[in-house]
């Protein structure tokens, strides 16, 4: 009889342990089963994120053939010479954008202004002036088809009139255009701006290239060299937008007009967009180079004061303290140092100098400065500086 209760006992503990096995078991089980569904769930996002970008992918293919298609239409003389109006309009109207900047009101968030822009690489980054969208506290990117999303400022150059903002917007948006180089343009040259004039989406107008070389007013006295002058109309909204090449590409940025004049327009040369957008989406800022002066063109009466046999050459004003000029003896006033040339380029006049280093060289660089100082023929080199920020 005793050992009837210890063979219970022992069926007791047996079911136990069964009872908590198969608990374990089910544990597990479930466990996994949950890890499969959420593996399962992610397959899935994953697969839909892959057709999406099939999709894309498949749209931006199915619209480079129907460019190809059309150019394969065009006769040889056509493609040997250049696009027509029509087709650059074709190829680059999915990629001018338009923006409208907003500011705080009481009201909450206004339309303030708009401008253009167009998109420069397929991360989402568009280019346009800095003028555009400088103190904006919202910033909407509208594309051709209507849709609008929200940009980010990501860099800004004051100096060159030049801004970066970045969209999050989808991919099939997303059309860059071609940088063509602003140094191989003639005057004469066929071109086109597009952009958004008076807030009108997508408006193109024709012209030629009048004059390379120009310059424009900067903040601080200084000034945006190498500028382009056209005569295709650009009104307000079209700034931010691209200045067009018969290729198709873009040779610079529509930024300015000159006030009740027919014809007179300017454009940022678009090897200034490659210089600095680079920088800009790296660092959101750009570092000019800087000599620290100030000058005065030589003109006749100018060099007659002076005494001076010639009459090109810009005489120094005034040296910044502390600058690369101010290191190395530049003097200033009305028997200041006439600058002549700059390494191997006759300096005409303050511009020439602006534009050389501007395209050639970099802060930490040096230059050989050649100065007419009191009658005498001098070469003084100077390193350059970091342009100040604003």
């Amino acid at each position: 009889m005793a050992a009837e209760p210890k063979l219970k006992s022992r069926w007791m503990y047996v079911s136990i342990a069964l009872i908590v096995i198969l608990i374990a078991q089910i544990g597990l089980f479930s466990y996994v089963l949950i890890d499969f569904q959420r593996t399962l769930s992610e397959l899935q996002i994953k697969q839909d994120s892959l057709y999406s970008d099939f999709a894309s992918l498949n749209t931006s293919i199915e619209r480079l053939t129907s460019h190809l298609d059309h150019l394969r239409g065009s006769n040889i003389s056509q493609l040997s010479t250049g696009l027509t109006p029509v087709q650059i309009y074709d190829l680059s109207k999915d990629s001018v954008i338009l923006i409208t900047v907003k500011k705080q009101t009481f009201l909450g968030l206004e339309p303030f202004s708009s401008g253009s822009g167009f998109i420069y690489d397929r991360e989402g980054h568009i280019i346009t002036n800095n003028h555009v969208v400088e103190d904006a506290d919202a910033i909407d990117v509208t594309f051709c088809d209507g849709t609008t999303v929200q940009a980010e400022l990501i860099g800004a150059d004051p100096y060159s009139d030049l801004a970066v903002i970045r969209v999050d917007g989808p991919s099939d948006l997303l059309h860059p255009l071609t940088l063509g180089r602003s140094s191989e343009l003639l005057v004469g040259e066929s071109i086109m701006a597009i952009g958004n004039p008076f807030g009108l989406s997508n408006s193109m107008s024709f012209g030629i290239v009048s004059q390379l070389g120009r310059d424009l007013d900067a903040p601080r006295n200084y000034k945006i060299v190498d500028i382009i002058q056209v005569d295709a109309a650009i009104n307000p909204g079209n700034s931010g937008g691209p200045l067009m090449n018969m290729r198709g590409e873009v040779v610079g940025i529509n930024t300015a007009i000159i006030q009740s004049s027919v014809g007179v327009g300017f454009a940022i040369p678009s090897d200034t967009v490659s210089r600095e957008v680079p920088k800009l989406i790296q660092t959101g800022h750009y570092q000019h180079p800087w000599i620290g002066i100030s000058s005065v063109d030589i003109d006749p009466d100018i060099a007659e004061a002076m005494g001076l046999n010639i009459t090109k050459g810009s005489l120094v004003a005034s040296v910044v303290p502390d600058s690369p000029a101010d290191a190395v003896g530049i003097k200033a006033g009305t028997q200041g140092d006439v600058i002549v040339g700059i390494d191997a380029v006759t300096v005409r006049k303050l511009s020439d100098v602006l534009m050389y280093i501007e395209r050639e060289k970099n802060p930490g660089d040096t230059v050989t400065l050649k100065i007419i100082r009191e009658g005498e023929l001098l070469n003084v080199d100077v390193t350059l500086g970091v342009r100040p920020p604003l």
